[in-house]
């Protein structure tokens, strides 16, 4: 085991109140942090829910200006809107119901109210290969109160990204942005749906996973990486089980905010460089970029970084008699896939094969590789990472198996999956096993 002897650490200056009926405290708060004039953040599917009815109510007393649109990629023209709003009903604070587009709106908002416009000039810049200049931020900004509907921990970090016109994804950090209160809420969390829920723990999970290997990390993020990704594999587990199970909801809100902490510090690597551009060329949803993208982007880096695959490993008490520590994460995180349902290829969301080689330049951009402890050497390194793996790869994997084109029928998903036991049931090789793996 490798010591470290010097790392630096962001912790975060937040309050949270984790129960049920936590959303019932938002009056209050918002009084201690002098907040009057709120601006009332949330998308539409989470303005047609009876908490977003309650909500309203319990802030009959306040000048609240209400904002029920907020896209699922939020975009420079959004954040400049609420940024007049904000102006012209002279806004001191935000209130957050939703997942990670309705907090990166508020925190940009929040950072274009205090530093001025544009926008685009107060992006980090990465220059290749692992340098990234992030403009120093010394404004006060006005107060975030999240009130979280996914499990991506957007509402902790002090990061956040937006999308522009031109279908990039600019990025953004700083230590002022992150929410002064956070209102974790199980019991109204079950207005979300349970396939949300999984979707977006997979991006928890990433900044779990990444926090360990990632060139940020630290021992205090190593400690929060282990503990979310405990976390979250008995959330989701019992969450796919019991999806209205109040307390599995619970500790998947705990440990999406766990996995904020170690984003906050610890920061993301290529995986999450992959989903971003996904995301922002593609318009798929982060949280089913990360669930497709995850295996492969943990199986690219395993080489470089050993000791992160057997404390994953050991953690969560996989056996690896018969297997390596990077072969039993491996296979423990395709069981999660299907447990827990999630997609597991690109285009099960709609991502066309021949989209792959822009997103593979877009990737050469991205912050996140100057993090990474492997480095990416180009474009057509992750233009193979996203196709070595594709439906071709499965079929000639199989082809070995007799009863492949019995099932051949199946949905791709249930295909890939089904093939796997089949080889696993007739002692194939592992590698063979492996091999229906697929990103495409």
């Amino acid at each position: 085991m490798t010591f470290m002897t010097a790392f630096q650490h962001q912790s975060t200056r937040t309050r949270v109140v984790c129960r049920a009926d936590a959303v019932l405290d938002l009056p209050d708060e918002l009084r201690k942090l002098q907040v009057r004039r709120p601006l009332l953040l949330t998308s539409a599917r989470m303005s047609r829910t009876p908490l977003f009815g309650q909500l309203r109510s319990l802030l009959a007393d306040f000048q609240v200006t209400e904002v029920a649109d907020i896209p699922a990629h939020s975009s420079v023209a959004t954040v400049q809107r609420l940024a007049a709003l904000a102006l012209a009903h002279q806004a001191d604070g935000f209130v957050c119901l939703g997942g990670g587009s309705v907090c990166d709106s508020a925190k940009a908002t929040a950072l274009v109210l205090a530093e001025g416009e544009p926008l685009a000039q107060h992006a980090s810049r990465f220059i290749p290969p692992a340098q990234v200049i992030t403009p120093n931020f010394v404004r006060e900004k006005l107060p975030i109160v999240a009130i979280p509907m996914t499990a991506s921990g957007a509402e902790v970090t002090p990061s956040l990204g937006i999308r522009t016109e031109h279908g990039t994804k600019l990025l953004f950090w700083d230590a002022a942005l992150a929410s002064r209160v956070i209102l974790i809420d199980p019991q109204a969390n079950l207005h979300m749906p349970d396939k949300v829920m999984q979707a977006t723990a997979m991006n928890g999970l990433a900044h779990c996973i990444e926090g360990l290997y990632s060139k940020n990390r630290s021992p205090v993020t190593d400690a929060l990486a282990v503990a979310g990704l405990c976390g979250f594999d008995r959330a989701m587990r019992a969450v796919a089980q019991h999806p209205q199970d109040v307390a599995a909801r619970s500790e998947m809100l705990v440990a999406a905010h766990v996995s904020g902490m170690v984003l906050a510090s610890a920061r993301s690597c290529l995986h999450h460089a992959l989903c971003h551009v996904l995301g922002a060329t593609c318009g798929i949803g982060h949280g089913e970029a990360n669930a497709v993208i995850l295996p492969h982007a943990l199986r690219f880096n395993a080489p470089a970084v050993p000791e992160a695959m057997q404390r994953m490993a050991q953690a969560l008490g996989l056996s690896t008699q018969a297997a390596t520590p990077t072969e039993a994460v491996l296979d423990w995180l395709l069981d999660l896939q299907r447990v827990t349902g999630v997609p597991t290829r690109l285009r099960d969301v709609g991502v066309a094969q021949a989209s792959l080689r822009g997103v593979a330049e877009h990737v050469l951009h991205e912050r996140g590789l100057a993090y990474n402890p492997r480095v990416v050497t180009s474009a057509q390194e992750m233009q193979d990472l996203l196709n070595k793996y594709g439906v071709d790869a499965i079929e000639r994997g199989h082809k070995r198996c007799k009863l492949f084109r019995a099932v051949k029928f199946w949905a791709p998903v249930s295909r890939a999956w089904i093939c796997r036991s089949l080889c696993h049931l007739s002692n194939l090789s592992r590698s063979s096993k492996r091999s229906g793996a697929s990103a495409c």
